[in-house]
């Protein structure tokens, strides 16, 4: 488990955590790259539209959720299945499609070799 960010952005003045910069994020950048340069996983599972940017073209989710990719790092073939955030503030994994897209990322993830090897 990683994060985005290694230091704690701070409160939102309107509430709720502060969303990192794009410089906060870059300037950790590096200590992510380390992690998966270090780890060489199989899977990466990034969780909330944040950590997805850092894999991938932003988009939406509908557009990422329950599906699987391939990236391709330091010569490397990762696959990527992204997760909705589960915040309490977001309603997306709740409602449909959120919540057929999930389900179909679960078990995208239950039945990936990696997750098995772990269980």
């Amino acid at each position: 488990m990683a994060a985005v960010c290694r230091c704690f952005p701070g409160k939102n003045p309107q509430g709720g955590d502060r969303v990192p910069s794009f410089d906060e994020i870059r300037n950790c950048s590096s200590w992510l790259d380390a992690e998966i340069e270090m780890l060489r996983p199989q899977l990466i599972i990034p969780v909330g539209k944040l950590a997805i940017e850092q894999f991938m073209e932003p988009g939406k989710l509908v557009d990422v959720i329950g599906h699987e990719f391939e990236l391709e790092e330091n010569g490397e073939l990762i696959d990527v299945i992204p997760l909705p955030h589960p915040s309490g503030a977001s309603t997306w994994h709740r409602m449909e499609p959120g919540i057929s897209l999930l389900r179909q990322s679960l078990s995208l993830i239950e039945s990936h070799p990696a997750w098995r090897a772990i269980c």
